[in-house]
């Protein structure tokens, strides 16, 4: 039952690839733990956690892991994306442009000419 309600969460971490995940239940509480690759997509998980349970479920105990805490995340450019929408869809606030610029200095010169499948570095908030 507890498995089945969190089962959106146990999909996603398949889909971000989670290393060394697992999953256990264990007095009606369902435990998982795993190395999410990004601070963003532990961000993601725990999201989907206080989506299906609330913000602070008592039937489950989760242990996430990063592996790279120098970066937030990292981001494939797609077509008709600016470095604004990138900026509020990780941030919430497309102001925050110019840090991902900075971050990325190396390989954009402009902050309004960015190319499709560009990868992007979003540094820490």
């Amino acid at each position: 039952m507890v498995k089945s309600k969190y089962q959106d969460v146990l999909d996603l971490g398949q889909t971000l690839h989670m290393k060394d995940g697992d999953v256990k239940v264990e007095d009606g509480k369902l435990k998982i733990w795993g190395t999410a690759k990004t601070q963003y997509e532990k961000d993601l998980l725990w999201d989907a956690i206080k989506k299906a349970g609330g913000d602070n479920p008592q039937d489950i105990m989760a242990d996430i892991k990063v592996t790279n805490t120098s970066i937030y995340a990292r981001h494939t450019v797609k077509s008709g994306e600016t470095l604004g929408k990138i900026a509020k869809h990780y941030y919430g606030d497309a102001s925050k442009y110019q840090n991902i610029f900075a971050a990325n200095s190396d390989i954009l010169k402009n902050p309004d000419v960015i190319h499709p499948d560009q990868e992007l570095i979003i540094p820490n908030a």
